[in-house]
């Protein structure tokens, strides 16, 4: 089975344990895309992302265009030749034009159960809400904000719980139970382009 050429955009630490088991794949991780070196604590020095630090240190070359509708970044993208784009907490919204350079299309791996806490913070939300149960969600992207077609989700207690049933887990030998589930509630319809390596997030 001929491998695929993966793209990643990702930017926090949430999205290095993603880029790590793609880099542990057959199919290589020609490329990262994150945002770029941005001033921080009190000297305000630039600080690059976590996912650049991991992406140089397995040697992936890393791009951080200032804009993703930049046509100059497009055209790094064709030059790439990707099969697949794995987003995770990128940090912003992609457009058509870059979802339709790899043929088969882009999935993003998003934290929440969607089609519950759409946007940013999910797991920020979660917590506010009040969740007893949140997790991950993998789905296909298309231009609107987490609506594409869902592949898979896992379903975990919310972190606010997790303290609680780590300490139970301390006593009776038992953790918290996650389980994979392919869809969320009443399902969407099947996504016409699925990735083959969508389950590697």
């Amino acid at each position: 089975m001929t491998p695929w050429r993966i793209v990643f955009m990702g930017t926090p630490a949430f999205a290095c344990p993603i880029l790590e088991r793609l880099l542990a794949r057959p199919d290589p991780v020609v490329a990262v895309v994150c945002q770029p070196d941005r001033p921080r604590g009190r000297g305000l020095a630039l600080v690059a992302p976590e996912t650049k630090r991991l992406a140089l240190a397995h040697g992936v070359p890393v791009l951080q265009p200032e804009r993703v509708r930049d046509p100059a970044f497009h055209e790094q993208l064709r030059r790439l030749a990707p099969d697949l784009i794995v987003v995770a907490a990128y940090g912003k919204i992609l457009p058509r034009v870059v979802l339709d350079i790899p043929p088969q299309g882009a999935i993003n791996v998003h934290a929440s159960l969607l089609p519950r806490h759409r946007g940013a913070a999910p797991v920020q939300w979660a917590i506010l809400a009040g969740d007893r149960v949140t997790g991950v969600t993998i789905m296909v992207m298309n231009e609107e904000m987490d609506a594409g077609d869902v592949l898979l989700e896992r379903e975990t207690p919310s972190p606010s719980r997790r303290a609680s049933s780590a300490s139970r887990a301390g006593s009776t030998g038992s953790g918290p139970r996650k389980s994979w589930r392919g869809s969320c509630g009443p399902s969407p319809p099947p996504p016409r382009r699925s990735p083959r390596s969508a389950g590697a997030c």
